[in-house]
């Protein structure tokens, strides 16, 4: 549905996105993470056709946004961070002009701005000025302008950002709801929400991907080795950790306080490419011990992010896949 090349985009003195490729199916909510300044916005803009790359290309259900951005503006929503409202508008009558705006024939408009009304919650405020609603309500709105024409495609820029908690749940609530029959790009950089709402995530950062994965992979990784949980129900800590230690391909083992008497509990390291289970389950079974758990230990998405959008880590990155550019920070604020 979405599929980009090495996208780039220069400005005079800094190269704000620096030669991203990347691809997302029909129907998935892909997370767009990275810090303020990694090149967020600048690509959800290229993606709207808002601006045009420096080099690269990128199509949208099949239309290249250079060569057919208005195909590729009638099939994409678009909601920026700051929701493109007009304060003197009631709701129904902002609803009705973004439709005729966007195509919608006539006949069907009212059906159209009653649905999306309903599925954003905002049927209850249509006669409502937009000037009197609350940032969260003001949200929805957004949210309805976006899907008004039923896009194949919807861009989502920090769609949460500046809501209460409750309307960030609801917002995200709203966001599920919409997977299957929009293919949704979320960009933010809040972990919780690509955590909770998102199949996948593309980290970005200083213009580069550092890494596209599921949620649920990316937090499996692990810096060097493998880590795995172990419960043993055992009488000795020392006794438990000696054992542990002596086992082959092990790095590392920290004690982790269980609160449960007679139940001792470890996080042991492996070497890069061991599989440590099968000698830590031998050795456990082998003492006479019980073994309660033992299970690989994965890496937070903080964790995760926090490695991948380091200075280091991204300096390495860009040293191993690219040759030097201008610069490498984008001026805008995201």
């Amino acid at each position: 549905m979405i599929k980009v090349e090495g996208l780039t985009k220069r400005y005079a003195r800094a190269t704000a996105v620096d030669n991203i490729s990347f691809e997302v199916d029909k129907g998935q909510i892909v997370g767009f993470l990275g810090p303020n300044g990694a090149g967020k916005t600048t690509t959800m803009r290229m993606l709207t056709c808002f601006m045009p790359p420096s080099g690269g290309r990128a199509e949208v259900a099949g239309f290249d946004v250079v060569k057919s951005p208005m195909e590729v503006k009638k099939r994409i929503g678009y909601l920026p961070e700051t929701p493109p409202l007009y304060p003197e508008m009631e709701v129904g009558e902002y609803l009705d002009f973004v439709g005729k705006l966007k195509g919608v024939p006539s006949a069907d408009l009212a059906k159209r701005i009653q649905e999306v009304s309903e599925r954003c919650a905002v049927a209850d405020v249509r006669n409502k000025l937009i000037s009197k609603l609350s940032k969260g309500y003001k949200q929805r709105v957004g949210l309805a302008q976006a899907i008004i024409h039923n896009p194949d495609v919807l861009i989502l820029d920090e769609p949460t950002s500046g809501l209460d908690p409750k309307q960030i749940m609801e917002t995200r609530d709203l966001i599920r709801s919409l997977a299957g029959d929009h293919t949704i790009i979320l960009s933010t950089h809040i972990l919780t929400e690509v955590e909770q709402t998102c199949e996948t995530a593309i980290i970005i950062a200083k213009g580069k991907v550092m890494a596209t994965d599921s949620v649920a992979a990316l937090k499996n990784r692990r810096a060097g080795g493998s880590a795995v949980l172990v419960e043993v129900e055992a009488v000795s800590e020392g006794q438990v950790r000696e054992k542990l230690e002596r086992v082959s391909g092990v790095s590392r083992v920290v004690h982790k306080p269980s609160g449960t008497h007679g139940i001792v509990t470890f996080e042991v390291e492996g070497l890069s490419g061991k599989n440590i289970r099968p000698e830590i389950a031998r050795a456990v079974v082998e003492s006479g011990w019980s073994l309660n758990e033992l299970r690989p230990l994965g890496m937070s998405l903080e964790e995760v992010f926090l490695q991948l959008t380091s200075g280091t880590k991204a300096a390495e990155h860009e040293a191993a896949t690219a040759a030097p550019a201008v610069g490498d920070e984008e001026k805008e604020s995201e």
